[in-house]
């Protein structure tokens, strides 16, 4: 017995010893944008095993959303460095005795379920070897969009709205939080904000928001009816093919 437990232990020690800390950074880098980082709630990473699904390591990406110019203004070249020591991202510290293929997926962002996209790749690790510098970089399409007005499930008497403009509000930014705006880095005229309105199911009409101030998009329409509304409204970059959708459902009655 004596035996047994001493050998058990001789082969975990040499197990331990003969693994390698392998370094790698994952990055979440939204499309069109900057890097996914603690402004915004981070991005979660999760590093698989791809054969048994083992997971190696998890976490979420911190620090901040990285250098506007490096990123969005320098001419882009095959080799070229998007990152300084400041740019997000999540370093995992993984021992291994042998190279290891992994997936390696990203949700993000964290903090906005409504928003949230999945993206993920496989490579393989080799014990050693770290992949640092720009690490591993997934690219997180979207918008991140907040229907502000009116609010999910409101109750509003018909007398109180009728033949007035009924207000819509929304709050779009970037999948990094970076703003969008008149003539900026994201430019507000490039991006398409529509309301699809449905009235007991029915579709009445499409609204089209406009830029009031930084990230925020209004529109109106002339309520004279009662009934279970929907309003569905998306935003659309035809340039960079970035979609962002949300819904409220609002009632007005009599």
């Amino acid at each position: 017995m004596k035996v047994l437990i001493f050998v058990t232990a001789f082969l975990f020690y040499c197990n331990i010893v003969s693994a390698t800390e392998t370094k790698i950074i994952v990055r979440a880098k939204a499309r069109d944008a900057k890097f996914i980082g603690s402004s915004i709630g981070g991005a979660y990473v999760i590093i698989r095993n791809k054969i048994n699904q083992e997971i190696l390591a998890e976490g979420k990406t911190t620090s901040s959303t990285g250098n506007t110019d490096l990123i969005m203004k320098n001419p882009k070249t095959g080799r070229g460095i998007v990152v300084d020591a400041q740019t997000a991202g999540f370093l995992a510290k993984i021992d291994i005795d042998e190279p290891v293929f992994v997936s390696i997926e990203v949700v993000s962002p964290f903090n906005h379920k409504q928003a949230q996209a999945k993206v993920s790749t496989e490579l393989w690790l080799i014990p050693g070897r770290d992949i640092l510098g720009d690490g591993i970089i997934l690219e997180i399409p979207g918008f991140i969009f907040d229907i502000l007005k009116p609010r999910t499930h409101q109750y509003i008497p018909l007398n109180t709205v009728k033949d007035r403009p009924f207000q819509i509000q929304a709050n779009v930014v970037m999948m990094c939080g970076c703003v969008v705006e008149k003539g900026g880095v994201w430019n507000s005229d490039e991006i398409e904000v529509i309301g699809i309105l449905k009235r007991d199911g029915k579709h009445i009409k499409d609204i089209k928001m406009s830029l009031i101030s930084t990230n925020l998009f209004e529109g109106d329409y002339l309520l004279n009816a009662a009934g279970n509304y929907e309003l569905i409204l998306y935003a659309y970059n035809e340039k960079t093919g970035n979609t962002g959708v949300d819904k409220v459902n609002y009632v007005i009655y009599e």
